[in-house]
């Protein structure tokens, strides 16, 4: 055996293949010490690493970690639109992973924010799968790119946090492969993630952990993933089961490897599967050999906490800025010749930021600085007052007072508002959209104190906006921002930047106003995904359904033009680039910032319920005061595609279809089209096949065609051709012909079905 290579799989025993398939501990793999198969470990992301300190152990403390840079989560580094961004957080995740000698780092997390009141929706990436599959695709990229392995998860529809453990999630087959695979699939594709976390919950009826349609037949087979798939802690029932669908990994570990040493033997499972999964867990300790091997190395702990800052700058989304209230002065610090304005900041996320999600992925950060450090640091004054606790407790009257006398001698009022972690966390989905009403009853009384008033929000997920808006001039939409989120704010109030920040979640009226609330969060142990592919913005656009903000929607300080719009056919539809699309966009203010260009495609009169329009294209350029930059986007053949239950697989339907360009889905600066012969897929017909299905074929129209040619020579019966009776013929499949025209119908029918056995040979 080699000293650089570990053993085959044709090397190992039956007991030590089956042990493989199993964790070590709640955090190691399990080794083969006499093999020379070291335990690795593997620990939670996805916004950094949390490696709990007793992890030796195999014990589980999510508060008790060792220190690691925490990045904005993904309700935060979404809203940046930046993969390039994204890929940087992803290497310095690697880095702090080598030091601390953790093979795989548990995320990301991409499944589709299908309600905005699930509870892990801080950690997932967007409504829109386009979006989560490639803004997610940096962080895998960026990991793997220092030689440690991600766990792209959770595969599949874990969109709730209610009854997560068991829930049947009942899709229809095209929702799962137009909503809730793309972003899977896009990065297994592209990136190869070295390991997916299978979830939780059943999808029509099967625990992910023993489908073998989803891990074998379409993850492996369909789309060629390379890798192993570990379960989600506790999410594998029956090993057995789970080892024949293609469950590489259980974990941790319920100490029963004599099941599948027995299953074998049983031929419950065949040598060759047991192989195959076992392997996997070979050639996952190979590819994170080298960087495990690394020694006495550390990361540069100013220098991740400055990615981290960057990533924080970019997730900040400005919803609102009524009079340019911001940016503010802060006086001789920031702008020497103007004078400075008098600031009150109210609100204990001034002081006690809220920074990260709750559960499996908290992280202890390396420094953690609040925007009131950052203005001390700084040297900028402000006058502040807490204003309210920051659990789910009544409001106190004393801090109330104070934090509206505090307003009355300000100038302006930065108001910290937002969500405690007691009300949203992995484990549990809100209820109800609003922040707590303790806060919105302060901002009420601080705004009658003072009109100026600019509303910082934290929050995971979003909150209702609407009813407290007109108490604010400004709103900056902060999400989780990691630890470095408190000079990020600062560098965007005070205009050292411009906020840059896109919505990657519709912010809607009322949470009625969702179309999955039909259906959410289920009942008696299963949850209908009724809404089909209309989930987010393309159920909103698609009815005109009035939002509060929409999709994409992000202020600047800068102002843009977007224009010569165009959109040329590149080649046939099975071409690797199908279309190409072209904007310049300019900068039309004296600031520098940076815009976020969006595509999306708009189909034709489609066979099918397709959605107004979908996000299939974005790029992010940045542009000096006055300068323009030419960008390309190129769409692919999926970008024009639905997934057709009829032909089990993608389709392009010929005819001409709109591209949209803009900066949000409701803010489209110029329309072009685009003519597509489509893919040329036909059903086969039969007597099953309606009349009018016949004369669209390509081979069905030659034979209603003769029908029409024999009927008129006296061959056949001839056909009706009023209106009315055309309307039931088309209508109907033919071998109901008798039923219109009696045993002149049973001719017809028979002939066509002949004819079309003859074309189609």
């Amino acid at each position: 055996m080699s000293e650089s290579t570990y053993p085959s799989v044709k090397d190992l025993t039956l007991e030590e293949k089956a042990s493989l398939t199993s964790g070590g501990d709640a955090w190691h793999l399990q080794g083969v010490e006499s093999k020379g198969i070291p335990g690795y470990m593997i620990t939670d992301g996805p916004h950094g690493l949390r490696k709990s300190l007793a992890s030796s152990a195999g014990e589980t403390d999510l508060d008790d970690s060792v220190p690691a840079t925490c990045f904005p989560p993904a309700a935060g580094l979404s809203s940046s639109w930046n993969p390039e961004l994204i890929h940087k957080v992803g290497e310095a995740m690697a880095e702090e992973c080598i030091q601390e000698k953790v093979a795989v780092i548990l995320g990301p997390g991409v499944n589709i924010k299908r309600n905005p009141l699930g509870g892990r929706c801080f950690e997932y990436w967007s409504e829109d799968p386009y979006l989560a599959g490639h803004e997610a695709i940096g962080i895998v990229e960026g990991v793997q790119s220092k030689g440690v392995g991600t766990s792209l998860k959770h595969f599949a529809a874990n969109n709730q946090e209610s009854d997560r453990l068991r829930v049947d999630a009942r899709i229809s087959p095209r929702a799962l492969r137009e909503i809730y695979f793309p972003a899977f699939e896009h990065i297994v594709k592209k990136a190869q993630p070295w390991t997916i976390m299978c979830s939780y919950n059943r999808i029509n009826g099967v625990h992910s952990a023993q489908n073998h349609w989803l891990l074998t037949d379409v993850l492996r087979d369909e789309w060629g993933f390379e890798g192993i798939v570990m379960s989600d802690w506790g999410a594998d029932h029956d090993r057995g089961a789970s080892l024949n669908a293609g469950l590489n990994l259980e974990m941790p570990p319920s100490y029963t490897d004599d099941q599948i040493v027995y299953a074998v033997r049983d031929g419950r499972i065949t040598p060759a599967q047991l192989d195959r999964m076992a392997q996997g867990m070979i050639d996952l300790v190979n590819k994170t050999r080298a960087a495990m091997s690394v020694d006495n190395y550390r990361f540069d702990v100013d220098a991740h906490d400055e990615v981290a800052h960057q990533a924080a700058i970019e997730s900040i989304v400005m919803l609102k800025n009524d009079d340019a209230i911001l940016p503010l002065n802060a006086g001789p610090v920031a702008n020497p010749s103007a004078m400075p304005q008098k600031i009150a900041v109210i609100g204990e996320f001034a002081r006690t930021p809220r920074y990260q999600g709750g559960g499996s992925s908290h992280i202890t950060p390396t420094k953690m600085t609040s925007f009131l450090d950052t203005l001390a640091e700084r040297g900028i004054k402000a006058d502040f007052a807490p204003g309210f606790t920051l659990d789910l407790e009544p409001a106190d009257p004393a801090l109330e007072s104070e934090a509206v006398e505090t307003a009355k001698n300000a100038d302006v009022v930065l108001m910290f508002l937002g969500l405690p972690e007691a009300a949203e966390s992995e484990g549990f989905d809100r209820d109800t959209l609003d922040m707590p009403a303790k806060q919105i009853a302060l901002l009420e009384q601080v705004a009658a104190a003072n009109q100026n008033v600019v509303v910082v929000l934290s929050n995971g997920s979003v909150v209702s906006v609407a009813p407290w808006a007109k108490n604010a001039k400004g709103i900056l939409e902060s999400w989780l921002l990691g630890q470095s989120g408190g000079p990020a704010l600062a560098d965007v109030i005070f205009g050292q930047v411009s906020p840059s920040g896109k919505l990657a979640q519709s912010i809607p009226l009322d949470i009625n106003d969702d179309p999955s609330m039909t259906n959410w969060p289920g009942e008696e142990g299963h949850v209908d995904y009724g809404e089909g592919v209309f989930v987010g913005y393309r159920y909103y656009d698609t009815y005109g359904k009035a939002v509060d903000y929409p999709f994409g929607y992000g202020l600047s300080y800068a102002t843009f033009e977007i224009a010569d719009v165009t959109a040329a056919k590149t080649g046939a539809n099975t071409a690797t680039v199908t279309a190409t699309v072209t904007a310049t966009v300019t900068n039309t203010s004296d600031v520098d910032a940076a815009e976020t260009v969006q595509v999306y495609v708009v189909p034709g009169k489609a066979d099918v319920a397709r959605p107004k329009h979908e996000l299939k294209g974005f790029t992010k350029v940045f542009l000096k005061a006055g300068e323009s930059k030419t960008v390309t986007i190129d769409l692919d053949e999926r970008a024009f595609a639905y997934w057709s239950e009829k032909y089990n697989d993608w389709h392009v339907e010929a005819g001409e279809y709109a591209i949209e360009v803009g900066v949000s889905s409701r803010d489209i600066a110029d329309t072009v089209a685009v003519a597509l012969d489509g893919d040329g897929k036909t059903q086969p017909l039969t007597e099953w096949s309606t009349y009018g299905e016949w004369e669209a074929d390509p081979f069905g129209a030659k034979i209603v065609a003769a029908v029409a040619a024999a009927g008129e020579a006296g061959e056949l019966p001839k056909l009706p051709d009023n209106a009315m009776m055309r309307m039931f013929l088309n209508s109907m499949p033919i071998n109901s012909l008798p039923t219109l025209l009696g045993e002149g119908g049973k001719k017809i029918a028979q002939f066509m079905v002949d004819e079309y056995a003859k074309l189609s040979k």
